[in-house]
């Protein structure tokens, strides 16, 4: 199957990004982010879920992460239908500090995303951090 897409145009992609962000800080989606019936598909390390819908998204989001957090990095990466978002996170949930890594492909539709792919790491608690930086050195942040 072939789909033609035409280009958002960059501020849209730029504006959308930084919404996409407010909302994974906050997990409250901004107005004009999610298109009324945006899909969701959700790849983790042993698991997929999916939504549809605003609100099946929100709580898609919300089950996995409760609390607000930060996006102390992320890269935007525009594509022919929207665009490529790479962040870490970074919350506080229990009294223990948790990060993820993440991949999200947002397709654009009528100027919101109406379809979301998210590839995300795996949550790791604070002694998974703490074993990484024992075992490994990153060679770029």
């Amino acid at each position: 199957m072939t789909i033609t897409t035409t280009a958002p145009a960059p501020a849209v992609s730029d504006r959308l990004s930084a919404l996409l962000v407010t909302f994974l800080e906050t997990g409250t989606p901004p107005a004009g982010l999610f298109h009324r019936e945006v899909f969701c598909d959700l790849t983790l390390p042993c698991w997929r879920l999916q939504s549809r819908g605003v609100d099946g998204l929100v709580a898609l989001r919300k089950d996995g992460h409760p609390v607000p957090g930060t996006v102390p990095r992320h890269r935007l990466d525009r594509t022919a239908a929207g665009f490529v978002l790479e962040v870490e996170e970074s919350w506080e949930q229990d009294g223990e500090r948790w990060y993820c890594r993440e991949l999200l492909r947002a397709d654009v539709r009528d100027g919101a995303i109406g379809r979301l792919s998210v590839y995300c790491t795996g949550d790791w608690d604070a002694e998974q951090q703490r074993r990484h930086r024992a075992e490994v050195t990153l060679l770029e942040r």
